[in-house]
């Protein structure tokens, strides 16, 4: 009889810690999925535009940009859509240039299934780590989520633009993902994920755009004052990147940088500012 009981008081335990943790998942937060959009460079086919357009419908991300497609046949687009996302469809942004899609975004995230010789700006992180940074960065900037076509994936020059560079792990035997999955898989993970009740997230950010004005702005100055070899600087560039990375920059950081920047050139050229 006392066995019985402390089972039954064990299982009473257990479903008390239950509803505890649920009402206390209730008040962590979540990331603001509206601020969210899914980035797709240079696909190749039709039908996984519109298998993406579906996962976004099931995650809550109504945002879909997608960059100088090889094929946007709309009719095969909405077939694999279907009729629950076409309202996603009928919102997809076309951009020709990846910088143009992602100039007004402030977080951006490169997916990637190479671990070799990327121009990296920070190492590689898993899609969970990923996705608790995101319910922070969300709540006031907007995210990029970035994926290259479905047979080779983001180029290096295109992982530069990239902010932080999340890997799916998978099985020896079949290493390739099907972008819709992958799309999915990152979502998921973002649309799950909670942080801590807090009242202080990050502030936002630069945004790309700003970004790539100043790293533009370093550029022209270092050559100048032979700072950088002139014979490949986007080489050199690549260093000056992966420097800047380790922090984020606010807008007035960017303008004191490239304040400096024309302070420089303005001294090189025998003028006061």
């Amino acid at each position: 009889m006392i066995v019985d009981v402390r089972i039954e008081a064990f299982f009473m335990q257990q479903q008390i810690n239950r509803l505890v943790n649920f009402g206390r998942r209730d008040k962590l937060e979540k990331a603001r999925m509206e601020n969210l959009a899914i980035v797709l460079n240079r696909p190749k086919h039709p039908g996984n535009i519109g298998a993406v357009a579906r996962c976004a419908k099931n995650m809550g991300i109504s945002s879909i940009i997608v960059v100088n497609p090889l094929n946007a046949d709309r009719e095969k687009i909405e077939q694999m859509a279907t009729h629950v996302a076409l309202d996603i469809v009928e919102k997809i942004k076309y951009f020709d240039r990846l910088e143009l899609a992602l100039a007004p975004f402030n977080h951006i995230v490169g997916t990637t299934g190479r671990s070799g010789n990327t121009n990296l700006k920070r190492s590689m992180i898993y899609p969970a780590k990923m996705a608790e940074e995101i319910v922070d960065l969300s709540q006031n900037n907007r995210v990029a989520l970035v994926f290259g076509p479905e047979d080779r994936g983001l180029t290096n020059n295109e992982l530069q633009y990239c902010d932080v560079l999340v890997k799916i792990p998978s099985s020896d035997d079949l290493k390739s993902i099907n972008l819709s999955h992958a799309v999915m898989i990152i979502c998921y993970e973002i649309f799950t994920a909670r942080a801590g009740n807090t009242s202080v997230f990050t502030p936002k950010l630069a945004t790309s755009a700003e970004i790539e004005a100043m790293y533009d702005h370093l550029r022209e100055m270092f050559l100048r004052i032979n700072f950088i070899k002139s014979q490949n600087p986007d080489y050199w560039m690549t260093n000056v990147r992966r420097f800047f990375s380790r922090t984020r920059l606010f807008s007035r950081d960017v303008k004191i940088i490239r304040g400096i920047c024309h302070q420089v050139d303005l001294y090189g050229r025998g003028k006061t500012g």
